[in-house]
C-alpha cells in the first residue's frame, strides 16, 4: 500500500497495534529486518533509528503478515487495515499507460 509520509499516517498505524492490544516499542537494536515481533507477548519492536518513511513502511511490512483480530478494531483503525491487507503491489504504469479499472469504469 502506498501511503503518504506523514506524522498523522505513522500515528494511524500505531492506532491499529494499540487497539489490537500489541505494545509497540521503538528501541535501538541489531534487526535484520528492521523490526522484530514477539507474538506470544503482543510485543513489536522497531528500529527506532528508522526515518519516518522507513517506520511506516516497516509497520505496513508488519501489518500485512501479523494476524490481528479485527473485532478489536475501532471503526477507523480496521477501515485502514482493511486496506492494508487487501491492497497488493502494482507496478507502476509508464506514461500513457491505461489502468485496468479505467477501462472497465469507462
Amino acid at each position: 500500500m502506498n501511503m503518504k509520509v506523514t506524522p498523522n499516517n505513522l500515528s494511524k498505524l500505531e492506532k491499529i497495534f494499540e487497539d489490537a492490544k500489541y505494545v509497540l516499542r521503538f528501541e535501538k537494536g541489531s534487526f535484520n529486518s528492521g523490526y522484530c515481533i514477539l507474538e506470544h507477548k503482543k510485543v513489536v519492536v522497531v528500529n527506532k533509528f528508522l526515518n519516518l518513511e522507513g517506520r511506516i513502511n516497516t509497520l505496513l511490512d508488519i501489518l500485512t503478515t501479523l494476524p490481528l483480530d479485527e473485532e478489536m478494531l475501532t471503526a477507523e483503525s480496521h477501515k485502514l487495515y482493511k486496506q492494508i491487507i487487501n491492497s497488493k503491489p502494482v507496478p507502476d504504469a509508464e506514461e500513457g499507460d491505461i489502468a485496468p479499472e479505467a477501462d472497465q469504469a469507462e
